[in-house]
């Protein structure tokens, strides 16, 4: 069984950072690709980073570039969020999302809210 562990959410003031986490166990191979995407409240999911394993590239939203951060861990099928600058428009929810045989996996979210 395929299941996601997040962590690292929470509350943190504009300017601040927050480190998520998102181990995937249940897996005997590596995960080629693997991503962090967040939805706020009355706007689409969107897609925040990517990393693919075997190359090692990454993808970012613009709107985070420059102050986000995707890296993983193969050998535990982890990936991490290293969000700096964090402003009031970061507020969301964050997923993991994995592509597996043919499906989508996603964990069950992690709320990071940007707040004075």
């Amino acid at each position: 069984q395929v299941q996601f562990v997040e962590s690292g959410g929470g509350l943190v003031q504009p300017g601040g950072s927050l480190r998520l986490s998102c181990a995937v166990s249940g897996l005997t191979f590596s995960i080629g690709r693997m991503s962090w995407y967040r939805q706020a409240p009355g706007k689409e999911r969107e897609l925040v980073a990517r990393i693919i394993s075997a190359s090692g590239s990454t993808t970012y939203a613009d709107s985070v570039k420059g102050r986000f951060t995707i890296s993983r861990d193969n050998a535990k099928n982890t990936v991490y969020l290293q969000m700096n600058s964090l402003n009031p428009a970061d507020t969301a929810v964050y997923y993991c999302h994995v592509p597996l045989w043919g499906r989508e996996y996603w964990g069950r979210g992690t709320q990071v809210t940007v707040s004075s």
